[in-house]
């Protein structure tokens, strides 16, 4: 087994084991460090496979954008955070250890030989006389044209079911009723009440 292969075979368990930790962990913080951790295996695939510019992408975009999105969405759903917040100290254990494998993979990625011609034998781009980028555009686009539509399907039906679970009616929450806001007329909103005066102290006495 070559240096490139055993690279690949262990970036992809990482990625896969993470992967699992985000949908098993209970802890959202967890699976925040989780989803890290798979995001950045899966970049790392990416380098080894000579298409830098989804790995830098995948770095930026998902990690930067998409970590955001995860947290809002746990926010959305009126989970009770306030005694993940306690002891925060409890989370620097698994924080650590995905620290360290991404170490790791940094150095299994960067202290062997450079993959010149990545695990296919060579470089598609450069066969062609294109730009890693522009190939890439060119290739994903025509020729796995259903896998990305699907995706693209996936995320949606992902977003309205997240956007559908923050709408449910859960008891002991207060909702907004707009039709029954704007219906309202101004005899509703306030009641005028003539009450009769009363004496001070002094009359009483």
């Amino acid at each position: 087994m070559t240096y490139e292969l055993a690279s690949f075979w262990t970036f992809a368990a990482v990625t896969v084991l993470a992967a699992l930790g985000v949908i098993s962990l209970r802890n959202p913080v967890h699976a925040v460090l989780s989803l890290v951790l798979a995001f950045f295996s899966a970049a790392c695939l990416w380098l080894l496979l000579q298409a830098e510019f989804l790995g830098v992408v995948l770095i930026l975009v998902y990690v930067g954008a998409v970590m955001v999105l995860f947290l809002f969405v746990v926010m959305m759903l009126d989970i009770n955070i306030a005694p993940l917040r306690e002891g925060f100290i409890r989370h620097v254990p698994l924080a650590l250890v995905v620290a360290v494998v991404m170490a790791a993979e940094m150095i299994m990625l960067l202290s062997g030989k450079r993959f010149e011609a990545g695990l296919s034998g060579s470089d598609p781009a450069a066969a062609v006389g294109k730009t890693n980028i522009q190939w890439l555009g060119e290739t994903l686009f025509s020729q796995y044209i259903l896998p990305f539509e699907t995706a693209a399907v996936i995320l949606t039906v992902a977003l309205v079911v997240a956007v559908m679970l923050t709408l449910r009616r859960r008891p002991g929450t207060k909702h907004q009723d707009p039709a029954r806001q704007a219906a309202v007329r101004r005899e509703d909103r306030i009641r005028l009440v003539k009450m009769p005066a009363e004496g001070g102290q002094e009359g009483k006495q």
